[in-house]
């Protein structure tokens, strides 16, 4: 347990010191897209009845940066941590692959959500919004930034350098967050289109954390979360398979 403690305190710390990079920097990014896409769209789409569209962008773009920091957070620190060697300095510790992934997964968690309540405190004074059901909020958020910083970790051990990384979350992360809904309702989108959106667990997490602030929804958020939750239990169930072996860690 001392070991889990210790590792989870030094991934904190380590993007904490780098705080404008880590968390200010990705709530700029958030609230730019915000002012742009809500300028020009604001009398122009209204996705649900009775939500105008920035409003209706907020959560998106909130729950779009609980995403990518998760992922960002865990395979970051592991893909450094390989290229500079020092991880044979958490390798050698007694510390369980339980432990090692746990440690991981709740930095990420920690760093993706103050991401997240950064995005939506910048966000508040811009619109109206509401909080119809804050329970899903919270549960999507939690949910979502576990299942991003498992692929994360996953990300970061396969990686042997900064390129493979970045094509992963290039061409993977990506694409799933912006084809995801955060922009638009899929209800917008042609009818073979809303179903391809059903293949993607991102659009899943977005819609349910919507859900979370205007209790409407394009999928019953106990559909959507249980999408999530199958989906991160199996990802975990990965994580820990090849963290138990030692995939790419030990020689």
């Amino acid at each position: 347990m001392e070991g889990f403690k210790t590792l989870l305190y030094k991934e904190c710390l380590r993007f904490w010191k780098v705080g404008f990079q880590t968390v200010l920097s990705p709530v700029l990014n958030a609230v730019l897209y915000l002012l742009i896409f809500g300028h020009v769209l604001e009398d122009h789409v209204q996705p649900y009845p009775g939500v105008n569209y920035t409003a209706f962008l907020v959560p998106g773009l909130v729950m779009m940066t609980v995403l990518q920091n998760a992922f960002a957070n865990s395979s970051s620190s592991l893909i450094q941590s390989k290229i500079t060697g020092n991880i044979v300095f958490v390798l050698l510790p007694p510390i369980s692959y339980r432990e090692f992934y746990a440690a991981y997964v709740l930095a990420a968690v920690l760093r993706a959500t103050l991401c997240g309540i950064g995005v939506l405190l910048v966000s508040l004074p811009l619109t109206d919004l509401h909080f119809a059901a804050p329970g899903w909020i919270i549960a999507f958020t939690l949910m979502g930034g576990a299942f991003l910083a498992s692929l994360g970790v996953i990300a970061g051990i396969w990686a042997d350098k900064f390129d493979q990384l970045a094509a992963f979350q290039n061409f993977l992360i990506m694409p799933l967050t912006m084809l995801s809904g955060v922009f638009y309702s899929i209800h917008s989108l042609p009818a073979v289109w809303q179903g391809v959106s059903h293949f993607n667990p991102f659009f899943f997490m977005i819609d349910g954390f919507r859900y979370g602030f205007f209790g409407v929804s394009d999928v019953s958020p106990w559909a959507s979360f249980g999408v999530v939750s199958v989906c991160f239990v199996v990802l975990a169930a990965i994580t820990l398979q090849m963290l138990a072996r030692g995939y790419k860690l030990r020689a």
